[in-house]
């Protein structure tokens, strides 16, 4: 049986504010995209500010990683570790796929091709490798992080490896998350993971307040990001329209 380990309440607190942020984003991008407000979403301070929220949220995906595989380890095989990870990664990957469905059905053009759940999805699996590691994930993790910036500044005409980040030109998506660079985002928490919790276990002294109020509600967050990041596009997209009709 699985022993029952405690969460770590400032990792589900940090994943809650980064959520915030996003829905923050995706308002100000749906009164943009829906016209009712123009909301100037290409500044560079904009773009920053989504971006260092992003890398926050993928960072935690990879330190989660960490968590779980050494949450398990001493229970299950390793053969039943690499089959909770694929399970996990398809899972995720499979809601990516129905976001690209809806958006294709909704926005034609410009819908999801390969966004955050896809790589996130992805990068679960491609993770198991690299699970154990910490400081080697770091080299790792920036060489990818090189790469993909460096791809950011290219267009190709096949699309074959967009999911990469080889993008064709004139290329165009609401939302897309290659793997490089942010596989490499993903490999840097799994460093961090396995250097500040090595076998589930916290190597520095935080005061306790996950009694806070506000606390609990961006752990309540964080715990359940996943299925507020699937729900919340359509669900904010039906409250803008209905308050637009409204006013």
């Amino acid at each position: 049986m699985l022993k029952n380990h405690h969460r770590y309440w400032e990792i589900d607190l940090l994943r809650g504010i980064a959520i915030i942020v996003m829905i923050i984003y995706h308002i100000a991008y749906d009164l943009y995209f829906l016209k009712i407000y123009n909301f100037d979403i290409h500044t560079i301070h904009f773009k920053i500010t989504v971006y260092t929220f992003a890398s926050l949220f993928l960072l935690l995906v990879g330190l989660s990683l960490t968590l779980s595989y050494n949450r398990n380890k001493t229970d299950l095989t390793k053969n039943q570790l690499i089959k909770k990870f694929v399970l996990r990664g398809i899972k995720i990957f499979f809601l990516g796929l129905i976001i690209t469905f809806i958006t294709f059905l909704y926005l034609a053009e410009g819908f999801v091709i390969f966004g955050v759940l896809h790589c996130i999805g992805l990068s679960i699996i491609l993770s198991i490798p690299f699970i154990r590691f910490s400081f080697l994930n770091l080299f790792f993790g920036a060489i990818l992080i090189i790469l993909g910036v460096f791809l950011r500044f290219m267009t190709f005409n096949f699309n074959w490896l967009l999911w990469l980040g080889f993008t064709p030109s004139g290329f165009y998506t609401v939302d897309y998350f290659p793997i490089l660079p942010w596989f490499g985002v993903i490999l840097i928490g799994i460093a961090v993971g396995n250097i500040f919790y090595p076998n589930y276990k916290r190597t520095f002294s935080l005061p306790d307040l996950s009694k806070l109020k506000i606390v609990r509600f961006l752990d309540f967050l964080g715990k359940n990001s996943l299925i507020i990041y699937f729900l919340h596009q359509p669900i904010l997209i039906i409250l803008i329209q209905l308050f637009s009709i409204l006013i």
